[in-house]
């Protein structure tokens, strides 16, 4: 059967060959790539946390970056991302749990569960605080670094997450889509172990996550909040989140849906990587627009 990859609020239906994790299909603006990002044996590692075997690769030497896939994928989603940033960066991501490589769970399943297993992946790695870059479930994660685990988080990107599992966050259509899917799966295809994974996994986003907006609040990390004008999460609710944070900027991608981080690799790792390497700096909106309009007049003719 088809493979359902869905990332935070998204269901496609994408033929990955089964249980193999494999890089995105080449697209024009994203280049085929040599190495098997997300089975690639060389880079790989495992560890148990919770009871679970958590599969991941590492490339790349320089300040650590934590990449976090979304719903139902695997790192090798991520192989647009794990390409451009290792040349400056020690790029390390992860299969979560019930996904990719990574061993099945036999508790409940839960965005904290999953973002408790990056920290303890850091522990392993011994990285100390890392930049997080999450898309999608990746993102509603790095959020949730922000606030579980603020010691080990140096700067955060959330790439089109909600925090509720309402309309409130996320498009009618874009509820009906899970649903949809979900209905459409046979009992014969829950039976399988592929099956299994896909009803588990995509049910997790009808009933989560429920993250108080109040605790957003607590995210001292300067954080990017993404997501584009035709994304599956409404426009209003990501600045909601933007508006929640303390120390945000906060980017819209036109003409751009919830693909954007694969199909237009270069604009979304270009505005990440502009984010990640200048100093954060908080903008006090007045006093900086009247600074600049005095340099703008003092440039005019006399």
């Amino acid at each position: 059967m088809n493979r359902i990859l869905i990332g935070g609020t998204i269901a496609l239906a994408l033929v990955l060959g089964g249980c193999e994790a494999r890089a995105p299909k080449p697209t024009a603006d994203a280049p085929a790539q040599t190495i098997p990002y997300g089975a690639n044996k060389a880079a790989s590692g495992t560890f148990v946390h919770d009871g679970v075997t958590l599969y991941y690769e590492t490339y790349g030497e320089g300040p650590p970056l934590l990449l976090v896939h979304g719903n139902g994928g695997s790192l090798g989603t991520l192989a647009a991302q794990i390409d451009f940033f290792k040349a400056h960066h020690k790029v390390i991501a992860m299969d979560s749990r019930d996904q990719g490589r990574s061993s099945d769970s036999t508790g409940p399943l839960t965005y904290e569960i999953m973002t408790d297993d990056l920290a303890a992946l850091l522990d392993h790695l011994n990285t100390g605080p890392v930049d997080i870059v999450g898309w999608s479930d990746g993102g509603i994660e790095a959020l949730l670094m922000g606030v579980r685990h603020p010691e080990k988080v140096k700067k955060l990107v959330a790439m089109a997450a909600n925090l509720n599992p309402s309309t409130d966050a996320i498009y009618p259509e874009t509820d009906k889509l899970v649903r949809d899917l979900l209905a459409g799966m046979t009992d014969e295809q829950k039976k399988t172990p592929e099956g299994k994974r896909t009803f588990r996994v995509t049910s997790l986003m009808l009933a989560e996550p429920h993250i108080d907006p109040a605790l957003l609040g607590k995210i001292a990390a300067p954080t990017l909040v993404l997501g584009s004008d035709h994304d599956l999460i409404k426009l209003e609710h990501l600045v909601a989140m933007y508006n929640a944070i303390p120390n945000a900027n906060l980017a819209i991608f036109p003409a751009s849906t919830h693909m954007v981080p694969y199909d237009n690799p270069t604009l979304f790792n270009a505005t990440v990587q502009r984010f990640l390497d200048a100093p954060f700096k908080k903008i006090d909106r007045i006093p900086e627009t009247m600074a600049s309009l005095e340099k703008v007049q003092a440039g005019l003719p006399k």
